[in-house]
């Protein structure tokens, strides 16, 4: 499989990082676009790596485009690519913020394979939940995307209308699941835990909560059950974070970073 990512900012480098370090997925070839293409040096290096600022060469030479461009740049790169997407040959994949299929289907056409896809920079180290929708040539092509996506997390294939949902669940849900950790990280110091020992114990405890529920395929309740015992301190701790309006904050938070991206 032939490449091309164009725009190789946070998410696009991420997602390179991701591809190139999963080894169980293979490429041919992997080309990286950016404008400013310094910080891409080191990259030259590496076996079937090219670095380019031309996005329409990148994409003469893959079969695979993914689209990691800022939302005010994509109309820019459509029309610069428009007439080097072969219908026949290349699948497009969109992980631009906020942009539908029909917004690049107004610039390449309907008979282009579209895919639009919103991982989160988990990518980078093999976690990512990536949800995958398509315009209706796209979907002879979402396997490809799983492939690539699967490599580097997980995938989920839902309808379009979801994909801002998704945004705020999965690509924020990144920040939002980290501001949590900070406070249990901050929560450790103050109990007398020094800030390096605090932070290990908030992140591996965070992983082994998301683990348990991987693994046994149980509701949050079921394992919050097994730690609270009556009159224990895991229930008296619980109902302190509710009376301060734990769960209602994190959902209105959700809420408003949805209504915030129906703006863009």
């Amino acid at each position: 499989m032939k490449i091309a990512i164009l725009g190789t900012g946070n998410l696009g480098y991420s997602i390179a990082i991701g591809i190139l370090t999963q080894d169980n997925f293979k490429f041919k070839n992997l080309y990286l676009t950016k404008r400013n293409i310094e910080s891409l040096d080191s990259w030259n290096k590496l076996p079937n790596v090219k670095i380019s600022t031309d996005n329409k060469k990148a994409v003469r030479f893959s079969d695979v485009v993914i689209i990691a461009v800022q939302p005010k740049q994509l109309q820019e790169v459509l029309e610069e690519i428009k007439d080097v997407v072969n219908p026949k040959r290349h699948t497009v994949i969109s992980v631009v913020t906020g942009r539908k299929i029909q917004d690049i289907e107004g610039v390449l056409g309907t008979d282009i394979s579209i895919i639009r896809g919103m991982p989160n920079t988990a990518i980078s180290v093999g976690q990512s939940m990536t949800c995958l929708s398509s315009n209706q040539k796209g979907k002879l092509h979402v396997e490809s995307a799983k492939t690539i996506f699967n490599s580097v997390g997980k995938t989920m294939c839902i309808e379009e209308k979801l994909m801002q949902s998704a945004t705020v669940i999965c690509a924020s849900g990144i920040a939002f699941w980290m501001r949590l950790i900070r406070a249990t990280t901050q929560g450790a110091v103050q109990l007398g835990f020094d800030a390096e020992e605090a932070q290990e114990l908030a992140v591996q405890t965070c992983l082994g909560a998301a683990s348990l529920l991987v693994k046994s395929g149980n509701h949050p309740e079921q394992e919050i059950d097994k730690v609270t015992t009556p009159s224990g301190c895991t229930i008296e701790g619980l109902n302190e974070m509710e009376h301060q309006g734990l769960s209602s904050s994190l959902i209105k938070g959700l809420v408003t970073s949805f209504e915030k991206i129906n703006q863009i």
